[in-house]
């Protein structure tokens, strides 16, 4: 069976993308589910797919549900749509939108179509990931999760003790003293 790889570049900057590797007959809603999987998002919020062209033009929607909003043509439905069935070209484009509220836009694009599945790989599978991944809400510090066991280790949590300031000759002072030095005219 022949298996198509997708690449879904996040839309603010196409350094960062994932290559998700899937068959035609897997439904939207995999690939839906593969593209959170590789940013790291929760699945809370409303989705959509749109059928692209090379100037990335919005068509057809390939929505999580029918929502509660005027469509041109009523929308197909992600786990009722083959993946399949909706490419036209070797280069099909698709723009996926995530949590309409954020409004998450990527980029996803059929890089390529392979002749035969890979036996060792479990599909859809992710194959690829580049650049760090925006943090669905709020910022995402470089060292993750490992950086609230560093705080709990070393204790930093702001406490002041044992940070001071050296006065002109080079001797310790406290912060109060510093403070009062801050306000006393030269």
């Amino acid at each position: 069976m022949p298996i198509l790889k997708f690449r879904a570049y996040f839309e603010d900057d196409e350094t960062v993308y994932r290559d998700v590797a899937i068959r035609p007959t897997h439904h939207f809603k995999q690939l839906h589910e593969m593209i959170l999987k590789a940013y790291e998002f929760d699945s809370k919020h409303q989705a959509t797919f749109f059928r692209s062209n090379d100037k990335w033009q919005r068509g057809r929607e390939i929505s999580l549900a029918v929502y509660d909003k005027s469509y041109q043509a009523p929308p197909l439905l992600m786990e009722e749509t083959p993946i399949g069935s909706e490419i036209k070209g070797p280069n099909q484009r698709f723009i996926y939108v995530y949590d309409f509220e954020k409004n998450w836009n990527f980029l996803v694009e059929l890089i390529q179509i392979s002749k035969e599945e890979d036996s060792a790989l479990s599909y859809p599978v992710i194959t690829r990931t580049e650049g760090l991944a925006p943090s669905q809400y709020g910022t995402k510090a470089l060292l993750g999760e490992k950086f609230a066991d560093i705080e709990e280790k070393y204790d930093l949590s702001g406490s002041e003790e044992g940070f001071g300031e050296k006065d002109e000759e080079g001797e310790d002072i406290g912060f109060e003293d510093a403070a009062a030095d801050e306000e006393e005219p030269s």
